[in-house]
């Protein structure tokens, strides 16, 4: 077994992933307070909430970023905030993708090479990595654009390329962190159709950060994060394409 497999422990719950009364605060000043949230294979959840109520810390909780002061934040079944970092890093290399507001391309790296990064950096030889990058670029509308890096590209592009690299490497959870805040609403809705889409061919899980209610429509469910905890549920309509 490779330390990026995690098994599940005996009689664990049906969820992929969870964070159970999870605190943690940032010198004297709480982020989460006793925060519990349970997600499902295949699930698409969106976390909402105003600014500064600690949705974004409960991602990077979820995602094994951050460690959190009490609790327990499960990844099939297993702890993972009890792991060592390297154990953490290699879950989030091999079984995690993630996409940030800004994509957070490597500006020196070609489209091809950003979105190719995941499986170079799980062995993945270049020739095939680069070809698998650059099928995901054609399915993104991107084909043509192998070559240009991030200072060449539009914002929507950018952040289509950010995608394909979250999605280039099949992770069980695409942890995206308010996917669509730098785009116009027409080309947000673009980048959320393709995550959908890709996220249900593939059954990747989704957990997304966004104060947006056109993109949380996107989901299954609705989480709201107020004061620290997650206040409510309900169900989030699904938007047409």
């Amino acid at each position: 077994m490779s330390g990026a497999e995690v098994p599940a422990e005996a009689g664990s719950p049906s969820f992929l992933t969870e964070a159970r009364d999870v605190a943690l605060s940032f010198g004297r000043t709480p982020a989460l307070r006793g925060a519990s949230l349970s997600v499902a294979a295949g699930e698409i959840v969106a976390i909402m909430g105003p600014s500064g109520s600690g949705k974004t810390t409960l991602l990077h909780c979820l995602a094994g970023i951050l460690t959190p002061d009490a609790g327990e934040i499960r990844f099939a079944g297993r702890r993972i905030d009890t792991m060592g970092e390297t154990e953490r890093s290699t879950l989030r290399r091999d079984r995690f993708g993630f996409v940030f507001q800004f994509g957070q391309l490597v500006p020196e790296l070609t489209a091809e090479e950003n979105v190719a990064l995941p499986l170079l950096l799980g062995g993945t030889r270049r020739a095939a990595a680069l070809k698998e990058a650059g099928t995901w670029l054609e399915r993104l509308g991107l084909d043509g654009l192998e070559k240009r890096r991030s200072g060449e590209l539009s914002g929507g592009q950018a952040q289509r390329v950010a995608l394909a690299r979250g999605l280039v490497a099949r992770p069980e959870i695409l942890f995206a962190d308010e996917p669509t805040g730098s785009l116009d609403s027409l080309t947000g809705e673009q980048v959320m159709d393709l995550l959908v889409a890709a996220a249900r061919e593939q059954g990747t899980t989704v957990i997304v950060v966004t104060h947006e209610p056109r993109v949380a429509a996107y989901a299954d469910r609705e989480v709201i994060v107020r004061d620290g905890k997650v206040s409510s549920f309900s169900a989030a309509a699904q938007v047409s394409s």
